[in-house]
C-alpha cells in the first residue's frame, strides 16, 4: 500500500470518525430501547411528572439559546456577481510594443541626461519582459501608447475612469441592480489617489445615493482587494439588507518608471491595465441568484519588521525619479508572511486529519528543535478545490506552488492570467476566478481560496463557497480566448508559448 493511499485512508477515517462511532452507538441504543418493558416506560413518565419544573426550565433554556444564536450570529455575505474589465483590442500590447513604450518614455523625458543613460537598460528590460511569463496580448493605457507618451495627471485619470466605469457598467448590466440600491462602496487603488477621490468619482458617475457609506483605500499594494472585501464584509454585518460594491484597480500611467535603477525597472515589465468590480449582498433573497458565499477572510501584516516594511517601497532614485523599488529580500519576506497567514487560515478550513498532523508536527518541532528543520505543510487540497494566487510574477507563483505542495493544474489560473493580462495588481485574483469559471470547473459546494500579497508587507486570504455550478458571467474577460489556454512556459528559450490543449477544460 503506497504512502498516498495510506494518507487518504487516514484522512477518510479521521474525517468520518464521528459517523463511524455514531453507527455502533445508535445500534446499541436501539437494542436497549427494544428491550424496554411497559413498566420501564411508566417509570420514565412518572419521573417527568415529578420533575416537571426541571424539564420545563431545560426546554426553555434550550429554546432561548437557539433563538439567541440565530439572532446574534453574523448574517451570510453573498457574492452576487463580479466583472473584470476587458480593454478594447486597440490597447493590446505585445512585448515589442511594451519595449517601444519604454524607449519613447525615456526619449521624451525633459530631464534626461545622456551621460547618465545606461545603454544596457533596455536590454535588461527586454530580458525581464521575455522571462516574466507575460504574453503578447496584455493591455496598456492609451496615454502611454501615444508618441510622445502622455504621463500627465489627466491621462492617468482617464485610464482609471475608463477601467472603473467599464467594469461597473458591465456589472450593473449583468445583475440588473439599480446603482441607487448600493449602500456601501469601497474602492482601492494603491498609487493613484486624486481629489476628489475615486470613490467620489463612482458616486458622481452612477448617481449613488447621498447616505452611502463610501471608502477609498490607497497605498495598500496588490493585496488591497482582499482588504476591501474584508471591510465590506464587516460593514454588511452591521448594516442590514443592503448591497456593498467593491472596486479594485491600479493605475499604470501614473506609476510608470522612467529611470535607470534596475530594482525599480522590474515593475514596468509586470504591471498592466485592468480592474474588477464586485457586488456583495447580505439580503437573504439574494442567495438563490448569487455565485458564492464568503466563508473566511484572513489578514496578515508583518510591517512591524523593518525588512518586511521596506521590501516593496515607492521612493526617489538617485536622479529624483519616482518608482517602486523591489528589494532582493522580497521572496523571503513573502514566504514568511504566507506561512503566518496559512497558520491562521489552516484551522478554519482544514479537515480534522490535517489539523491533527499539524499539531503533532508542531509539538515535535518544539520538543526536538534542531532535529526537525522543516515544518509540516498541511495538504490544503483536502479542503480547497481551487486556488487563485495573485499573479504578481512567475517567481511568486513558483514559490507558492512549491511551498503549498500544489500541482500545475492548481496554479493554472494564475499562470494563465499572468500570461493573458499581466499583473493587474489587486484585481488579478478576480481574472483568475473568471478563468476557473470559463473552464467550467466551479461546481456546487467547491471552495476557492484567493491569496494576495502586497507591500507593507501583507498576505491576505479569502475563501468562498460556490452556491451552484457557476457559469461565466456575460462578457467574461476570457470569453473569446479560453480555448487557447492553459499556457506553457518554455524555460529553454525563456519565452512563453500558447498551446491548445484539448481535454484540459
Amino acid at each position: 500500500m503506497t504512502s498516498v493511499n495510506v494518507k487518504l485512508l487516514y484522512h477518510y477515517v479521521l474525517t468520518n470518525l464521528f459517523n463511524l462511532c455514531l453507527f455502533p452507538l445508535t445500534a446499541f441504543l436501539v437494542g436497549k430501547a427494544s428491550r424496554l418493558t411497559t413498566n420501564d416506560l411508566h417509570q420514565f413518565y412518572s419521573y417527568l411528572q415529578h420533575n416537571l419544573i426541571t424539564v420545563t426550565l431545560f426546554f426553555a433554556f434550550t429554546v432561548f439559546g437557539s433563538i439567541l444564536y440565530i439572532v446574534t450570529r453574523p448574517k451570510p455575505v453573498y457574492l452576487v456577481d463580479y466583472s473584470c474589465y476587458l480593454p478594447p483590442p486597440q490597447l493590446s500590447c505585445s512585448v515589442s510594443k511594451v519595449m517601444d513604450i519604454f524607449y519613447q518614455i525615456r526619449k521624451a523625458d525633459p530631464s534626461r541626461d545622456e551621460a547618465w543613460d545606461d545603454p544596457s537598460s533596455l536590454d535588461f528590460l527586454r530580458k525581464i519582459q521575455e522571462r516574466s511569463g507575460l504574453g503578447d496580448e496584455t493591455y496598456g493605457p492609451q496615454g502611454l501608447r501615444q508618441v510622445p507618451p502622455q504621463k500627465t495627471f489627466a491621462a492617468a485619470r482617464e485610464e482609471t475612469e475608463q477601467v472603473i466605469i467599464g467594469a461597473l457598467e458591465n456589472l450593473f448590466e449583468n445583475t440588473k441592480v439599480n446603482p441607487r440600491e448600493i449602500g456601501i462602496l469601497v474602492v482601492n487603488s494603491s498609487l493613484f489617489n486624486p481629489t476628489p477621490s475615486l470613490s467620489a468619482m463612482v458616486v458622481n458617475t452612477f448617481k449613488l445615493r447621498s447616505n452611502i457609506r463610501s471608502f477609498n483605500l490607497g497605498g495598500m499594494g496588490c493585496s488591497a482587494g482582499i482588504i476591501a472585501i474584508d471591510l465590506a464584509k464587516d460593514l454588511l454585518h452591521v448594516h442590514k439588507n443592503t448591497y456593498a460594491l467593491v472596486v479594485s484597480t491600479e493605475n499604470i500611467t501614473h506609476s510608470i518608471y522612467a529611470g535607470n535603477n534596475r530594482s525599480m525597472m522590474v515593475s514596468n515589465c509586470l504591471f498592466r491595465m485592468g480592474g474588477a468590480a464586485i457586488l456583495l449582498s447580505n439580503k437573504p433573497g439574494d442567495r438563490r441568484r448569487s455565485k458564492y458565499k464568503l466563508a473566511h477572510t484572513v489578514r496578515t501584516h508583518t510591517g512591524a519588521d523593518d525588512q518586511s516594511f521596506r521590501c516593496v517601497r515607492q521612493e526617489d532614485d538617485e536622479r529624483g525619479k519616482i518608482g517602486v523599488c523591489l528589494s532582493k529580500d522580497l521572496t523571503g519576506v513573502a514566504g514568511r508572511t504566507v506561512k503566518k497567514n496559512i497558520a491562521t487560515l489552516g484551522p478554519l478550513v482544514l479537515p480534522l486529519s490535517e489539523k491533527f498532523l499539524f499539531l503533532v508536527a508542531f509539538i515535535a518541532k518544539k520538543l526536538l528543535k534542531d532535529k526537525i528543520k522543516h515544518s509540516y505543510v498541511p495538504d490544503f487540497k483536502l479542503a480547497i478545490n481551487h486556488f487563485c494566487i495573485h499573479a504578481g510574477g512567475r517567481a511568486v507563483i513558483d514559490v507558492l506552488e512549491k511551498n503549498l505542495g500544489l500541482s500545475p493544474v492548481d496554479v493554472e489560473a494564475s499562470r494563465s492570467t499572468l500570461h493573458r493580462f499581466g499583473n493587474t495588481s489587486s484585481s488579478s485574483i478576480w481574472y483568475e476566478l473568471a478563468y476557473i469559471e470559463a473552464k467550467g470547473r466551479m461546481k456546487k459546494g467547491n471552495k476557492v481560496w484567493q491569496i494576495a500579497l502586497g507591500s507593507g508587507f501583507k498576505c491576505n486570504s479569502a475563501v468562498w463557497v460556490a452556491l451552484s455550478n457557476v457559469k461565466p458571467s456575460t462578457k467574461s474577460p476570457w470569453e473569446h480566448c479560453i480555448d487557447r489556454y492553459p499556457v506553457e512556459i518554455n524555460s529553454d528559450s525563456s519565452k512563453s508559448e500558447v498551446r491548445v490543449q484539448n481535454g484540459r477544460s
